[in-house]
């Protein structure tokens, strides 16, 4: 019970310490990207009062509507529409007609006293013609004329001869056209009958016909035009919707130093919330989400790669300092950036997933690569709370895109150089992207400055990765695959050394490498590690390299003659002399720790079985390698191809079944005896491990043609 008890403390001290090692660094770095865009978002609030003098100038933090304005505008430009008003055709082809009967009426007036003249009745004619012609007249007119037209009116128009008659009814008709046509409103009647009348005074007509016709405005000239409603709402809507919202944009100069607040600017500053500090704690809410949300994920990936056993001590700060490096980049620089300059081309912000991808895997930097985008959006704002600066969080991706693709091949530090390369021709791409979306005019100036930034951000950032690399693997003790690359030429001092002092085991070791490296690429595994791994595993031998059968060529095997006990005891320290070698020559843990675990602590069981023969109290633990047993995948891969290699190595006609067996022999023995016990490998990973390893050493291996032996003569 003490013991369960025991357990369940130790399981529960173990998952808290995960969850400490993982959650207090993603807070610390949750904290920093906080403070670092703090005040991307966050405002400036002013103690200003009325009238007095602005002390500095202040602009508008964010785009917002001025309604008040807005309103003030659209009234005044509702107000400045005109009314509309109807004219009444029925009225103005009813007044036409009522001068043009008159006219007709005393025309025809005119022909019945001609034929009264012919008749001879010269004397009765003369008079009662003004009268009778009145009469007459008003007889054949229209009550509404006769009514509102006075008889003296008529009389002058029957004296005016009728040529001049004809010439003063074209002009009046005109005239009255005209102005009935423009619409007469009730008060503009009296300007209308006097223009009309005007027109009459100043023409060449005769005298006694101006008066008449200037009497005659007075009747023919009558409202026509109404006010009509409905058209002058429709138009003053029409009017206040065209209207533009005033706007405060972002980045506006409100009030400029020592200019006088007046109540206008003073409402301005209220508006765009630079007086009032409760409105300021919103953008900091917000982003206080963002920056949970991007903490979240980090943990997630952080979680995911402790899960996968991809994460340590080293790893876990290189992400902190690498993002460290990486924000702090993008904000010195944009404090020198603003919309003009475009200085975001020029950041190296691919370099932090560059050094992500070397020093940990490509899933993980392409996370990074969106999270570095998004807080550049936010950190190139131009200090405008509430607008991300898309342009450059899109260029930000695409660049450290660029890079995470482009670093393929990895032979030497010449690989970041190439994919540098790539991110050049992406990032050119990118600015004359957003330069040709462009609604503004641009010059081919700006095309090569812009193009010139973005040569320079991949410049930058490929050779900053390659500066700020070995500071990591020395400093963080973390292997990269360049580090391995490296550690695995043939011109390495050790490697060197175990060629010159013990070539069978180097051919071994070159053997060993080929084999864990396949195997580990089956299973997902890291190849390139346990090659290298394997090239250094057996370097201890190096120390009394004859005593190990694969460099005994051409002389007695030295263990013939020396104890059982000793023998062991100098096959037994081989792991931990190499392991030294490896400690002194500053070789990483991950080489290390597999020169120490290849053997775990498996039996020597050639010499074991020796000594039982004279020695019955003879203990195994005493034969055994003292370990630590295969921590690793890796580990235990070359723990297992160590041993195959060796006895396959040892048959005289390795045929496909003796290789099978072999193999399965090994595997099944290193099993059983517990050496798999502390690695993470699984029954299915050792299936794949065991077909893997038989393949390729029937690759090897393979049967080859017998040439006939010439026969001597």
């Amino acid at each position: 019970m003490e013991k369960k008890k025991m357990s369940n403390f130790k399981f529960f001290f173990n998952v808290k310490n995960k969850y400490i090692f993982i959650l207090f660094p993603v807070a610390v770095l949750a904290i920093f990207f906080f403070f670092v865009t703090l005040n991307n978002v966050h405002t400036e609030t002013y103690d200003i009062e009325r009238f007095n003098s602005a002390k500095e100038t202040i602009h508008s933090p964010i785009t917002i509507e001025n309604e008040q304005e807005t309103e003030r505008k659209t009234r005044e430009t509702v107000q400045a529409v005109e009314d509309r008003y109807n004219i009444s055709k029925e009225i103005t082809e009813e007044r036409t007609a009522y001068v043009d009967e008159i006219f007709d009426a005393i025309a025809k007036s005119d022909e019945e006293n001609l034929k009264k003249d012919d008749s001879g009745d010269d004397n009765t004619a003369a008079l009662i013609t003004s009268q009778e012609k009145v009469q007459r007249l008003k007889q054949i007119l229209s009550p509404e004329i006769t009514e509102q037209l006075n008889d003296s009116v008529l009389a002058k128009l029957i004296e005016v001869p009728s040529s001049e008659r004809e010439k003063g009814r074209t002009l009046f008709n005109s005239a009255l056209s005209d102005t009935l046509e423009n619409g007469v409103r009730a008060e503009n009647i009296q300007s209308a009958i006097s223009t009309m009348k005007q027109n009459i005074k100043y023409s060449t007509m005769d005298s006694n016909l101006k008066k008449s016709l200037t009497k005659l405005t007075e009747f023919a000239v009558v409202e026509n035009s109404f006010f009509d409603y409905e058209k002058t709402n429709t138009a003053q809507k029409e009017a206040a919707s065209s209207v533009e919202p005033v706007m405060i944009r972002a980045g506006e100069v409100i009030v400029r130093e020592g200019q006088i607040i007046t109540n206008e600017i003073y409402e301005k500053l209220n508006l765009a919330g630079l007086l009032n500090k409760e409105r300021n704690v919103f953008p900091i809410i917000g982003l206080a989400l963002l920056i949970l949300l991007i903490s979240s994920v980090i943990a997630y990936e952080m979680f995911r790669l402790n899960r996968l056993g991809q994460l340590d001590k080293g790893k876990l700060m290189s992400i902190i300092f690498i993002s460290f490096i990486v924000v702090l980049l993008m904000k010195i620089i944009s404090i020198y950036a603003n919309n003009t300059n475009q200085l975001f081309y020029v950041v190296p912000v691919a370099t932090g997933v560059l050094l992500v991808k070397l020093l940990i895997r490509e899933r993980t930097a392409i996370l990074f690569a969106g999270i570095y985008a998004i807080l550049g959006s936010v950190i190139f704002n131009s200090q405008i709370p509430g607008s991300l600066n898309v342009e450059a969080g899109v260029y930000f991706f695409f660049s450290q895109l660029a890079g995470i693709i482009f670093l393929i091949n990895l032979k030497d530090r010449f690989a970041i150089l190439k994919a540098g390369l790539g991110m050049t021709i992406v990032n050119v791409i990118a600015v004359l992207l957003f330069l040709f979306l462009s609604f503004e005019k641009y010059a081919i100036a700006d095309i090569f400055i812009l193009s010139g930034f973005g040569i320079a951000s991949a410049f930058l950032s490929a050779v900053l990765t390659i500066g700020l690399l070995p500071f990591f693997e020395t400093s963080l003790g973390i292997l990269s695959d360049i580090k391995l690359l490296q550690l695995s030429s043939p011109n390495q001092r050790l490697l060197k050394k175990l060629l010159t002092e013990a070539p069978g085991t180097y051919h071994h070791s070159i053997m060993v490498a080929n084999l864990s490296e396949t195997a580990c690429e089956a299973i997902g595994a890291n190849g390139l590690l346990a090659r290298v791994g394997a090239y250094y595993h057996d370097i201890g031998k190096t120390v009394r390299p004859h005593y190990f059968i694969e460099n005994q060529l051409s002389i007695k095997n030295p263990h013939d003659v020396i104890p059982p006990r000793q023998s062991a005891e100098i096959i037994i320290s081989h792991p931990y002399d190499g392991a030294v070698m490896l400690k002194e020559h500053r070789l990483p843990k991950e080489i290390i720790d597999i020169a120490k675990q290849h053997h775990g602590t498996s039996l020597l069981k050639y010499f074991y079985y020796k000594e039982k023969e004279t020695n019955k109290q003879v203990t195994e633990e005493s034969y055994r390698y003292p370990g630590p047993k295969p921590q690793t995948k890796e580990a235990a891969i070359i723990c297992i191809c160590d041993s195959v290699e060796a006895a396959v190595r040892s048959l005289k006609e390795p045929t496909e079944e003796k290789i099978e067996e072999i193999v399965a022999s090994i595997v099944n023995s290193r099993l059983m005896d517990g050496q798999l016990d502390e690695s993470p490998l699984t029954l299915k990973e050792l299936k794949i491990i065991h077909r893997t390893v038989c393949d390729t050493l029937k690759g090897i291996f393979h049967s080859r043609i017998q040439y006939p032996m010439k026969e001597a003569k």
